[in-house]
């Protein structure tokens, strides 16, 4: 076990703001007192602040106390204690306070009508004990003791201008009014992250600190006690780690001082609050009466911070408090209380919870209550259904059908984004029929290869296939392609074959949508791995297809997740993104968790291609969430690996680099993760000039001719790799990679592809060549006019380096000008410093373009209106820019619409008012560099 320091931490993650508020009222306690209230529920790091506070009153006096249950019936109890230390000042007093003072502190109590005066002489007590040196006076949980102690103390915290005292309460109940309050809210995962460092001799890998985060809920105890029973194993990250606070730690026993507290009556309503995890207070209104009181003696638990009652909800401050609330009971008053829920959840929609609650009572074996459990689950779903069917399980007295229970379980448990859950669920599974260990080989194999061992993986995937062969072809199929997934991770795209042969002895004519789109994209990526891309087009297209008809249950994440990924290998990337975006809604509509992970990277990818780089950050940021939170460690290297190609993409080295810091540092070489990592620091090499390194990097991805390595990412990766190689002497790696990109390119219908393509040749081709040219020229006519407008502008950049260096500077500036204008309104800072630097080597200065047109206008409307505004007509504009006349004809219609304007003279004026003479250049008025630039 990790020890977790027990020095004192001097550093409070997440309440800064709270510890500023503390060290400006010391620090102007020369001038003036104050106060000082902080609330929030036990853990959130009250006593911590008023332990800062001590620390940092230099130069003060203090006295301190805490409010204690116990003598919460004993009016000033707490006062006593709290000015003992200072009470032989009370004969500074006048007479009469002094006595109604020390009558009070002394048990005797205080009238009402001379509370004020009491309240007076504490105040002036505090004064007198603030004469020779300022005073700091603490009082935590201050509305756990008696309520005259906090009166009186809350009516000195608000007078205290021209004393030298400050106070500084605490309370869980509401805080007293008229006082600077600050609510302690939970912290965020970097704070947690933060505390945990504080804690452990070893900070936790950031998967580890975030899934420790999850579980605290943001609660600085239940950190503090989570880091405390963290093992070595887990802080690596080779063991899950705990998934909840243990309950004898200090915030379990901090809730349990609490529960102990309470009145009989308030108990056993509070344990029906907690065994009905619904919080419905109907609900609970109804098992009240029933239990012979009402939900009002819940005060009491609300005033202790252990429930909180709303209008339409009934919650608990932490899990912790739960959990210690239900744990505190006996058994027979547990399945009592269970009974009398069961009682009023009459209504058919509870059926679910009523079978719970019955099922949590019941004491043996009940098989009708199991199948109402399994009956009621399937119409649910979630972690209550992953529940209901374990419990069914429990009550099963056929062990077949317990085992098939346990294994749905699982099932819903691993949808829900709670894997290990599901894997003690079907780690207790037993001797059990084929059917029913296939599907639990299925779903091990699916979160091994997700968040474990990629060997493992295929192990179980393959025995999944095995065993389900013969009685479900479908979950066969199924365990096949998730087989294939495995391979294509761990860069054994060789291994396909066998695949895609077990698949066609399991395909049948007329397979149902569903089994037929598997098979079928079985069939498909491995006739593209094995460069037979005359046959795996069709079959990925067919695949798409299908994948956009899927109606009712065969509607599934991974099924759309395979149409999009077909999609993408046949480079209908508009199509992939609608199928990956339809299987990312489908798994937030369904609550499965599991899926999103795999949606989104896929989602992501087809956006990378469709040049929307910031949408496709996004969604691998959604991504690595998620994968995070669910135990995906896998699914999150490959976000984080996209993450960084982003990154490195738009040159943002820093990001790129903290990206690919936080991969886990596997042993196996041609892991996609790896292959991720090396392309985005392969481009970070490109950018600084590094070329042979880069070439290198991306040259080592794979062997094409093998299959072995990440052959799908040096097929993305490729143009990067042409581009570095094209400043080398040797370029076979390149030529080799550029031959299988090309048959790639031609056998989709994909302009973008084929504009790569075109541009990869340019960059190969002899310097200043006609080929060259000719290649740069079909590329830019590629590009989509209505996509990846980075793309184009690199291809910009490159053919205006290209003239530039072939002495054809004119030529140069109109392609520099627009790779300037696109990247700048991009945001690609490094992008436009690169043209910028490549324009004034072409004997030309540039300014930013307006921010007001910016705004209106897209990169290519501004060209196309500047064109227009130096008086190009659209058919020149179109030769210009490699476009149709008819696209012309429709981006002049939406600039005139967009602007306000009807005819080209106003387009001009507008123009000619809003974009600064730099800007302006960009549309033909050039800055010279002198008379002797050349052309």
């Amino acid at each position: 076990m990790v020890s977790a320091s027990t020095v004192q931490i001097t550093a409070l993650p997440g309440r800064d703001e709270e510890c500023g508020a503390i060290r400006r009222l010391l620090g102007d306690l020369a001038d003036g007192g104050g106060a000082l209230v902080f609330h929030g529920e036990p853990g959130s790091g009250r006593t911590a602040l008023l332990d800062h506070a001590h620390r940092h009153a230099d130069g003060c006096a203090a006295i301190a106390a805490a409010g204690l249950a116990e003598e919460a019936a004993l009016p000033y109890a707490g006062l006593q204690r709290l000015l003992d230390p200072v009470l032989d000042r009370a004969g500074d007093l006048p007479g009469r306070q002094a006595h109604l003072l020390r009558r009070a502190l002394a048990g005797a109590g205080c009238p009402p009508e001379h509370r004020l005066a009491l309240c007076l002489a504490v105040l002036r007590l505090l004064a007198a004990a603030a004469r020779e040196r300022p005073l700091l006076c603490t009082v935590d949980d201050v509305d756990r003791g008696d309520r005259a102690t906090a009166e009186t103390l809350a009516f000195v915290a608000r007078r205290l201008r021209r004393q030298r005292v400050a106070v500084i309460l605490t309370t869980t109940a509401t805080p007293p009014a008229g006082l600077p309050t600050y609510r302690l809210g939970p912290l965020t995962e970097r704070e947690s992250a933060a505390l945990l460092a504080d804690r452990l001799p070893e900070p936790p890998i950031p998967p580890v600190a975030a899934a420790l985060a999850a579980a605290a809920r943001g609660n600085p105890q239940a950190l503090v006690d989570l880091a405390g029973r963290l093992t070595p194993a887990q802080c690596r990250g080779d063991e899950p780690p705990p998934d909840a606070p243990p309950p004898d730690g200090a915030l379990g026993r901090a809730y349990r001082s609490r529960l102990d507290e309470l009145p009989g009556d308030t108990r056993r309503v509070l344990l029906l609050a907690a065994l009905d995890e619904d919080g419905a207070p109907d609900t609970l209104v109804r098992a009240a009466l029933a239990s012979g009181t009402s939900i009002a003696a819940l005060a009491p638990a609300e005033l202790a911070g252990l429930v909180r009652v709303a209008a339409h909800r009934v919650t608990f401050p932490h899990p912790a408090a739960r959990a210690v609330v239900a744990d505190a009971a006996p058994l027979a008053a547990r399945r009592a209380a269970h009974r009398r829920l069961a009682g009023v959840l009459d209504d058919p929609a509870h059926r679910l919870g009523r079978a719970l609650h019955l099922a949590a009572a019941a004491a043996g074996p009940d098989p009708g209550l199991a199948t109402e459990l399994e009956w009621a689950a399937g119409h649910d779903g979630g972690l209550r259904a992953s529940a209901a069917l374990e419990r069914a399980a429990e009550l099963s007295d056929d062990p077949v059908c317990a085992a098939r229970r346990r294994v749905g379980a699982a099932a819903y448990a691993w949808g829900a984004g709670d894997a290990r859950r599901a894997r003690l669920l079907l780690a207790g599974l037993g001797p059990v029929p084929p059917a029913v260990d296939g599907r639990a080989d299925l779903f091990r194999g699916e979160m091994e290869l997700r968040g474990g061992r990629i060997p493992a993986a295929m192990r179980a995937l393959l025995a999944a296939a095995d065993a389900l062969a013969g009685t479900d072809r479908a979950l066969a199929l199924t365990a096949l392609a998730r087989a294939g997934e495995v391979l294509c991770f761990s860069g054994e795209q060789y291994r396909y074959a066998d695949l895609a042969r077990r698949a066609r002895a399991l395909a049948r004519p007329g397979d149902p949508p569903a089994t037929e789109l598997t098979s079928t994209y079985l069939a498909g990526v491995a006739a593209t791995l094995r460069g037979d891309l005359e046959q795996a087009g069709p079959a990925l297209r067919r695949v798409v297809v299908r994948g956009g008809q899927l109606t009712g249950q065969a509607l599934t994440p991974a099924a759309l997740t395979w149409a999009a990924s077909a999609g993408l290998l046949v480079a209908v990337d508009g199509a992939a993104h609608r199928l990956a975006e339809r299987a990312v809604e489908l798994a937030r509509d369904t609550h499965d968790l599991a899926a999103l992970p795999r949606a989104l990277e896929l989602r992501a990818t087809a956006e990378y291609w469709l040049g929307r780089h910031r949408a496709a950050a996004e969604s691998c940021r959604e991504g690595l969430r998620v994968a995070r939170a669910t135990g995906q460690v896998n699914a999150a290297d490959v976000h984080l690996g996209l993450l960084a190609v982003l990154a490195a993409v738009r040159a943002d080295r820093e990001t790129c680099l903290r990206r690919l810091r936080e991969i886990r540092d596997e042993p196996a070489p041609h892991r996609r993760p790896r292959a991720l990592a090396q392309w985005a620091l392969a481009v970070l090499d490109l950018t600084a000039g590094r070329h042979a390194a880069a070439a290198t990097r991306l040259a080592e991805l794979a062997r094409p001719a093998t299959g072995r390595g990440q052959v799908l990412v040096q097929v993305m990766a490729t143009p990067y790799l042409v581009e570095a190689a094209a400043h080398l002497p040797h370029r076979p790696a390149a030529a080799a990679a550029l031959a299988v990109f090309d048959r790639w390119a031609s056998s989709t219908a994909s302009p973008s592809r084929r504009a790569l393509s075109a541009r990869c040749h340019a960059l190969l081709a002899p310097r200043g060549s006609a080929e060259a040219e000719e290649r740069f020229r079909d590329a830019l006519r590629l590009h989509p006019a209505d996509a990846d407008a980075f793309e184009r502008a690199r291809t910009a950049l490159l053919f205006g380096r290209e003239l530039r260096r072939a002495r054809r500077r004119r030529d140069a500036r109109d392609h520099l000008h627009d790779a300037w204008e696109t990247f700048t309104l991009l945001g690609a800072t490094a992008w436009a410093d690169q043209a910028s630097a490549e324009l004034r080597a072409a004997g030309e200065s540039v300014a930013a373009p307006d921010p007001a047109a910016a705004r209106l206008l897209t990169g290519q409307q501004l060209r196309i209106a500047r064109l227009v505004a130096e008086g190009a007509t659209n058919r020149e504009v179109a030769a210009r820019m490699f476009l149709s006349t008819r696209t012309v004809d429709h981006h002049l219609r939406n600039i005139f619409h967009r602007l306000g304007i009807r005819s080209r003279t106003q387009l001009a004026r507008a123009l000619d008012q809003d974009v600064p003479v730099g800007a302006r250049s960009a549309a033909g008025t050039r800055v010279s560099a002198g008379p002797g630039s050349g052309t």
